[in-house]
């Protein structure tokens, strides 16, 4: 960013802060918390604001009576600018406050202002095309986001809700499908990279380095799934549950090799988490030919293989024909004549710990997390401990969210 640029930045900051200080204050309209927001989506393009940040975080964590006027501040800000720099600061801060995992926000659904079209106005259209694409990628990847977390939500709401009367159980269909949206939320994921040289700049990174904790974060998500998935299709599970579990298993294979290379792609441009992610294991062909034993009308259990979540060994259960050959760590024979192979094949992660500070869309552990926390510069890192979350009193009112 030129000098004048970077000046003429300042003073547009400036006459906000200013403008939000004098302003009244209202229902959608805090002119403290506005000033923070505009201090942590500045136009300066060297680093985003963490500390100014953080106090966006912890005024949300000290009531949630707070979110309404932060998002009427943040959307505000969002639908006003023309700079390719302000919009990523405010997606990477939309992104923290879904990361707080406070009850209110995960039911927001969609987010409350649009960069679909985002173009940004201060430079030449050579040079725009590819901060313009980054910023639509990452606004696209959010949007749904937030969607299927407010989804998720209601329709837990709804299940706890049934069993007054009855029990509940989602379907295979169901769990099936909130897979396909898992692997499409995977690869919309990994359309937000550097395209061109000129993005390989400090707060870019710093946005990569969001990006990353996300992809891992959803991909394990994925992995709990598609565990306990195929284990229902093993034992309760038709041709076309099989079909679909295989379409789905087909295509995990392909994105473990993408994310893979997503994370090469971002080890060379100096993104710091890049270094410190695990390992992530291909899928064993082995499991797709179990899959399609299946399909083709195996009657007998015995001669069939599914994927199950082994809890105390963060391993993948895998039982297979003890006539079958493969590469495995440990053997154990049961009296049917079945034998349970434990493989590395899956990555399956517990529920209880955070990989690095922002969750992404699950949590994450296991031990190559381990080595990386504490150790990055993703801005949402604090966020989890500033302030305790203070529920709302019953006699307070919650945020008008319908009405947005």
């Amino acid at each position: 960013m030129r000098v004048f640029e970077r000046a003429s930045g300042a003073i547009k900051d400036k006459n906000s802060i200013w403008a939000a200080k004098f302003s009244r204050k209202g229902p959608l309209h805090n002119p403290d918390l506005e000033t923070v927001v505009i201090k942590a989506t500045s136009h300066d393009d060297h680093h985003i604001d963490s500390k100014n940040v953080q106090r966006v975080f912890q005024w949300l964590r000290t009531s949630p009576l707070y979110l309404k006027p932060l998002v009427w501040a943040l959307s505000m800000r969002m639908q006003k600018t023309r700079s390719w720099v302000v919009a990523l600061k405010g997606l990477m801060l939309i992104h923290g406050i879904y990361c707080c995992d406070i009850p209110v926000v995960n039911r927001m659904g969609r987010l409350p202002f649009d960069l679909s079209n985002f173009s940004d106005g201060h430079l030449s259209p050579a040079k725009a095309w590819s901060f313009n694409g980054f910023v639509r990628a990452y606004f696209a990847y959010l949007d749904q986001r937030s969607s299927f977390v407010s989804s998720e939500v209601k329709q837990k709401k709804n299940v706890s809700n049934n069993k007054k009367t009855e029990e509940v159980e989602e379907t295979l269909m169901e769990e099936l499908e909130k897979l396909q949206k898992l692997q499409g939320m995977i690869d919309m994921l990994l359309q937000i990279r550097p395209k061109d040289e000129n993005l390989n700049i400090g707060l870019i990174l710093e946005a990569m380095d969001c990006i990353i904790v996300e992809v891992f974060g959803v991909y394990s998500k994925f992995c709990n799934k598609i565990a306990k998935v195929l284990v229902r299709i093993y034992e309760v599970g038709g041709k076309m549950e099989a079909n679909i579990g295989l379409q789905v298993l087909q295509k995990a294979s392909i994105q473990v090799e993408e994310i893979s290379l997503f994370f090469d792609l971002c080890k060379d441009i100096g993104v710091l988490n890049a270094s410190q992610c695990p390992k992530i294991d291909r899928i064993s062909p082995e499991d797709i030919q179990d899959l399609e034993r299946i399909i083709n009308g195996a009657s007998s259990k015995k001669g069939c293989g599914f994927v199950g979540n082994d809890e105390d060994n963060n391993k993948a259960i895998v039982v297979r024909d003890c006539s079958s050959t493969a590469m495995v760590s440990q053997q154990e024979e049961s009296e049917n004549g079945l034998m349970t192979v434990i493989t590395q094949q899956w990555e399956v992660f517990d529920d209880d710990h955070v990989i690095v500070g922002a969750k992404g869309m699950d949590n994450v552990s296991n031990n190559g997390a381990k080595d990386i926390i504490g150790t990055t510069t993703n801005p949402f890192e604090e966020s989890y401990s500033i302030v305790p979350y203070v529920p709302v009193h019953h006699h307070q009112a919650l945020p008008d969210l319908i009405s947005w």
